[in-house]
């Protein structure tokens, strides 16, 4: 690798380690790198509008691909921008390099024209920020970083000032070998014996799955039918699990719905596989409770266990299930399974009550046309806020489906930059982005890069001219919403004038129509559909006093959303219920 410059090999390592393209926005210190990038051939320079929108797209690859994805951000303000995106991939698990370009090395520490110390910033949402200060560093630093955003699954950042980028890189430079794929961690024998002794011993088990369940569904299965156990999820587990799934009982959370939270309360033991489920409110206090999870930071961390288990969820499982005893009573299962389809039943009659005249339109109703007209393969990136809600409850997975959003970090704005990211993976899959009006505007001018890039990405915009899920948490607060609303805007107009295929709905007989449209659309399409502003959901469990806070506001609002296909999910998996 000698005859190099810094740069030259910073570009060659990134190619080395699987990388095929860097996003980001030129800038002065940057152009060594970015000169690098255009004469190395296999990697490509992907110009965006905003460096946030920059690491989002490079998270959304790497979640999509399990493999090291890279951005970049010049001097300063350049980097800072890349901050929020990075933040949600490596809450998210991504790795994840990014590339912070810094003022020339001989000025640092004179508060110099864009001075800031991206090493010092970047290391609240990394596993390794360092400044790269003389070319003697290469290229053990890029190793490093690389090694630790793969092997720990996150961010890297490296730090390098444009004008040591541009000298030459040492000649003789070591080639550390760098892996790109995990090794699978199996408890000891000791914590499955454990184990199967709590399984053995409990008469009711419940399974509640998060996004470690990834590439697990049939372990999970298994293990379900034996211990005869209702299966719940999480948010992020639900593209991995619900599907072709008898034992599914639903989601618990703030966006749940089915009798997941009734199954976890109710177990006499409750086993958590690979989740690391944040809202503590919903997890039962006085149940016995066992964690499975590759992370051991996070064993413990969010409930009281009786038992935790540091794994793969798939090799505990594949060691477990043929341990523990069959159970032969299906009761406390079957008991679920009917709780469930009741639950879906009730409200279900949100979404199909008058929607063919109700105006503004139901988001529930676009939600579930959406679900049926997207590709059974289809990528879909979904906005913080309300359509989570949409998502989670209509957006039917069936294990070639994708499901990406800010899920941990929770950041607005995120699905239109991750759709980029999802789309340059492949440009034949269908990608859409489910987006608020929001969210869609605050990064609205990375749809400039759809259309720059020919990239066919799919937007539908919910646009109900405010923000949704602020409203209803200040309802819950007993608060009058203040400071949400915007000004009615045509969205699709925008997009016509910057050159993408634009329609807008406002009846919902032509929710259908437009979307049949803009996927048969060769190119970029924005879908821009006025909803109803009253259109709120909540939990399927509130409190007293979150009620109360309702009730000082709220005078006429959807306080429950349907859930689309999911109620027929549930009404077959009532038909394998065996009859006394």
């Amino acid at each position: 690798m000698s005859g190099q410059s810094v740069a030259e090999q910073y570009v060659d390592l990134l190619a080395r380690a699987g990388v095929r393209r860097m996003y980001g926005v030129v800038g002065d210190s940057l152009n060594p790198v970015v000169d690098a990038v255009r004469r190395h051939g296999s990697l490509e320079w992907v110009q965006v509008r905003h460096e946030e929108v920059a690491a989002f797209a490079a998270g959304a690859e790497a979640q999509l691909t399990g493999r090291l994805a890279a951005c970049a951000g010049s001097c300063g303000p350049g980097n800072l921008h890349l901050i929020n995106g990075l933040f949600d991939a490596h809450r998210s698990m991504a790795p994840v390099l990014a590339l912070a370009a810094q003022i020339p090395s001989g000025e640092i520490g004179t508060g110099y024209f864009q001075e800031t110390h991206p090493d010092r910033l970047f290391q609240e949402c990394s596993h390794y920020s360092e400044l790269i200060s003389s070319p003697r560093q290469m290229p053990r630093v890029v190793q490093t970083a690389i090694q630790h955003a793969v092997g720990r699954r996150g961010v890297s950042v490296v730090a390098l000032p444009g004008d040591v980028a541009a000298e030459d890189s040492p000649a003789g430079g070591a080639e550390l070998a760098t892996p790109l794929d995990r090794p699978t961690v199996r408890p000891a024998d000791e914590e499955l014996a454990r184990l199967t002794e709590l399984v053995d011993a409990a008469g009711k088990v419940t399974v509640f799955c998060g996004r470690g369940v990834e590439g697990a569904h049939a372990e999970v299965m298994a293990f379900a039918e034996k211990v005869k156990a209702p299966v719940g999820h999480a948010l992020r587990g639900k593209e991995h699990i619900q599907y072709d799934n008898p034992y599914d009982v639903g989601m618990s959370g703030l966006l749940g719905y089915g009798a997941a939270y009734e199954a976890m309360h109710e177990c006499d033991l409750l086993i958590l596989l690979g989740t690391d489920f944040p809202y503590t409110d919903f997890l039962p206090r006085h149940v016995r409770t066992v964690q499975v999870d590759v992370q051991p930071e996070r064993l413990g961390r969010r409930t009281q266990l009786d038992f935790a288990v540091w794994g793969d969820v798939r090799e505990t499982l594949r060691c477990l299930t043929p341990a523990v005893r069959e159970k032969s009573s299906r009761r406390f299962l079957d008991r679920m399974l009917h709780r469930h389809a009741h639950a879906l039943e009730g409200a279900v009659g949100a979404y199909t009550r008058d929607v063919g005249r109700h105006t503004p339109i139901h988001p529930e109703y676009v939600a579930s046309v959406l679900d049926e007209e997207a590709a059974d393969d289809a990528v879909f990136t979904v906005d913080t806020g309300m359509c989570c809600v949409w998502a989670a409850r209509y957006l039917t997975p069936n294990g070639r489906r994708r499901i990406l959003g800010s899920f941990v970090h929770g950041s607005m704005a995120n699905a239109l930059p991750q759709a980029i990211g999802a789309q340059f993976l492949d440009r034949s899959r269908q990608v859409v982005s489910l987006s608020g009006d929001g969210g869609f505007s605050m990064l609205m001018g990375d749809f400039l890069t759809l259309v720059h890039h020919g990239l066919p990405v799919k937007v539908v915009v919910f646009n109900n001219s405010s923000l949704g899920m602020v409203d209803l948490e200040m309802m819950v607060d007993g608060l009058p919403p203040h400071g949400t609303g915007y000004p009615h805007t045509d969205f699709a107009a925008i997009a016509i004038a910057a050159g993408a295929h634009g329609v807008r709905v406002e009846k919902p007989a032509q929710v259908r129509e437009a979307l049949r449209e803009a996927f048969a659309h060769d190119g970029p399409a924005l879908v821009d559909v006025v909803t109803d502003p009253n259109a709120l959901a909540i939990p399927p469990k509130i409190t007293t006093e979150q009620v109360t806070g309702f009730a000082l506001s709220a005078t006429r609002t959807v306080l429950t959303g349907g859930v689309g296909r999911m109620v027929d999910l549930a009404r077959a998996n009532l038909r394998n219920v065996p009859r006394p």
